[in-house]
């Protein structure tokens, strides 16, 4: 079922919803899409575990898919600071997690991997696991240290309208460039699908994130890579991640791994590209088992008398 929820300061926010199947909801399930993503591109995925008994909800990031643009077009990805992201998780958590059933679970892929983490180590949240699907934790193939790379993005941002795209997206604005799928997927139905979302909604159409976007992507990454703060992180992590992505960086993403106290890394190789649970059905069967055996544990663990 979708709709809508509404932020404190009145912007509405689309989200999605699916009742566990039948019997008993073995808990509840927030997932949260990456950065330009929208929820229809893992519909497949959402069904899959609600048909495993999980009350499932999937929400929209504001300023993006069909919840409104902050930027100056129809097309640029753009937000003032990543923490206003991290007050409306906040926000619908409270409520959300409060209908039950739990245990409670939060799962984000790339920038929502990003942003759920960071919401859980700053408390604004408080899962009982937490699911990162090829985390933004860094971007692939920075040569330069990520603190340079922030000054840079900081004088870019500041040296003319912010909101302003950071990069060129293509010939035509909304139409995806030549090659995109080579980043994302080796399955070329599951991009088609996507495709054809934006064709039947075309206000799902995003292309590149501004330079307000990039210069406060790199604050947060920063910010959550700084000395102690993973470290606060209690909770069970499962970590999906490969090692040829080409977007966000997997050394970044072994690092942190190796910080958080309770965490599980699984790690792909060539046949697996960014959006792992949209690859071909060996490599998303695999993703999905190893987060149905994380989320079996973490049930199970509910159950469990204190």
């Amino acid at each position: 079922m979708e709709g809508h929820w509404v932020a404190a300061d009145g912007q509405a926010i689309r989200r999605i919803d699916w009742p566990a199947g039948e019997g008993a909801a073995k808990g509840s399930l927030l997932f949260l899409p990456g950065r330009g993503d929208a929820y229809e591109k893992y519909l497949e995925t959402l069904d899959h575990w609600a048909s495993r008994g999980w009350r499932v909800t999937s929400l929209d990031w504001r300023g993006q898919a069909g919840s409104g643009r902050l930027g100056r077009d129809p097309v640029t990805g753009h937000i003032d600071d990543f923490a206003t992201w991290v007050a409306d998780l906040r926000s619908f958590w409270e409520s959300w997690s409060a209908q039950g059933p739990g245990p409670c679970i939060l799962a984000g892929h790339s920038m929502g991997g990003h942003l759920a983490l960071r919401a859980v180590a700053e408390r604004a949240v408080n899962p009982d696991a937490l699911i990162l699907i090829a985390p933004m934790l860094g971007i692939a193939s920075q040569r330069l240290p990520m603190g340079l790379l922030h000054g840079v993005a900081r004088l870019m941002a500041a040296l003319g309208d912010p909101r302003r795209p950071a990069w060129r997206w293509s010939e035509k604005p909304g139409q995806v460039p030549e090659g995109r799928i080579d980043l994302l997927t080796h399955d070329s139905e599951r991009y088609a699908d996507e495709l054809w979302w934006r064709d039947a909604r075309p206000e799902l159409a995003m292309g590149p994130g501004s330079w307000g976007w990039v210069e406060r992507a790199y604050a947060s990454m920063r910010g959550l890579a700084r000395d102690g703060v993973l470290e606060t992180v209690k909770i069970p992590v499962l970590i999906l991640a490969t090692q040829v992505d080409r977007l966000v960086d997997t050394g970044a993403i072994k690092r942190a791994a190796h910080r958080l106290p309770d965490c599980e890394l699984v790690l792909f190789g060539e046949e697996a590209r960014h959006e792992i649970l949209r690859e071909g059905d060996p490599a998303r069967d695999r993703a999905l088992d190893a987060i149905d055996q994380f989320l079996e544990k973490a049930a199970f663990a509910a159950r469990s008398p204190a």
